[in-house]
C-alpha cells in the first residue's frame, strides 16, 4: 500500500533512530521527503540510504532546528523542491536525562531547545503552507514519561509536555483547515541513542525498561507505524490526541 504516493513530508531529527525509521516508513509508501538533522554527514547518509533502499525522492537539510532560520530553511525546502508540504513529523529532540538539581543552566536550555523550540519553529513555518492547501498532517514525537513522571525526566518532560500542550491548541485552531495535529508518545525505545545512554547510565535504562509491562523497549518500527497512520489521509478524524505507544506503561 502506497498511501503517500502524492505526499511530501518533512521529517526532523531523521539522520538516525526513530526519525529515520519514520522517514523510511513514509518513503516505503511513496512519500517524497525532506530530511532534517543537525549533522550534515548523517543527513547525507540517510538521504543516500532512502534512495538506495526505497528509490525515494529525498533531499536533506542540516542545521540546528531550534534556530529559527534553520527551521525556516528546512520547511521551505519542501515547497521549493517539491512544490508543496503535506506532512511534518516533529521528531528532532534528545533528552539530557539527569536528576533535576544536577542540571546546569546550559543543559536545561539545551533540553528545551532540542525538544520544544524545534517543534515550535517548524510548525510555525509549516502551518501557513498547509492552511493554504487546506490539507496537512503534523505528527509530533512526544514522550510517555510526561504521563508517568519517569525518573530523571523532569526537565525533558517540561519540554515534551509543552509539545503535548501545543498539540491540542493547534489541533483546535486548525481543525477546519483540513489539518490534523497529533502526538505519538513512546516509552523507552531500542535506538542507537538508547545504547549511548546505557553505556553511561545502565541503571537508568534498566529501571525505565523494568516498568514496561511487556518487559522490553519498543522498536523504532512500532513507533513509525503509528506515525504513518496519523500522517495518512485515513486518520482524517483524529486530531488533538496524544497516542502512547508504550507496551502498557501507562493505560487510559
Amino acid at each position: 500500500m502506497r498511501r503517500f504516493e502524492t505526499r511530501v513530508a518533512v521529517v526532523t531529527g531523521a539522520g538516525r533512530g526513530i526519525g529515520y525509521a519514520c522517514a523510511e516508513r513514509l518513503a516505503s509508501e511513496g512519500a517524497k521527503l525532506v530530511i532534517g538533522d543537525l549533522d550534515q554527514a548523517q543527513v547525507d547518509a540517510a538521504v543516500a540510504k532512502l534512495k538506495a533502499d526505497h528509490g525515494a525522492d529525498a533531499i536533506g537539510v542540516a542545521g540546528d532546528l531550534a534556530q529559527q532560520d534553520v527551521a525556516e530553511r528546512t520547511i521551505k525546502a519542501a515547497t521549493q523542491h517539491f512544490g508543496r508540504l503535506d506532512i511534518l513529523v516533529n521528531n528532532a529532540g534528545g533528552g539530557i536525562l539527569r536528576p533535576f538539581l544536577e542540571h546546569t543552566p546550559d543543559t536545561l536550555r539545551a533540553t528545551i531547545d532540542r525538544n520544544l523550540w524545534t517543534c515550535i519553529w517548524c510548525s510555525w513555518y509549516a502551518l501557513p503552507i498547509m492552511k493554504a492547501q487546506q490539507y496537512g498532517r503534523i505528527v509530533n514525537l512526544g514522550a510517555d514519561s510526561v504521563r508517568n513522571g519517569l525518573f530523571d525526566h523532569a526537565a525533558y518532560n517540561a519540554a515534551k509536555g509543552g509539545m503535548h500542550g501545543m498539540t491540542t491548541g493547534l489541533a483546535r485552531e486548525f481543525a477546519r483547515c483540513g489539518i490534523t495535529v497529533n502526538t505519538v508518545a513512546p516509552c523507552v525505545v531500542a535506538t542507537p541513542q538508547l545504547d549511548e545512554v546505557a553505556a553511561k547510565n545502565p541503571e537508568l535504562v534498566r529501571k525505565v525498561t523494568e516498568i514496561v509491562p511487556m518487559g522490553r523497549p519498543g522498536t523504532m518500527e512500532e513507533i513509525a507505524s503509528m506515525v504513518a497512520y496519523l500522517a495518512s489521509a485515513e486518520a482524517s478524524f483524529v486530531t488533538g490526541q496524544v497516542v502512547s505507544v508504550n507496551g502498557g506503561t501507562t493505560m487510559l
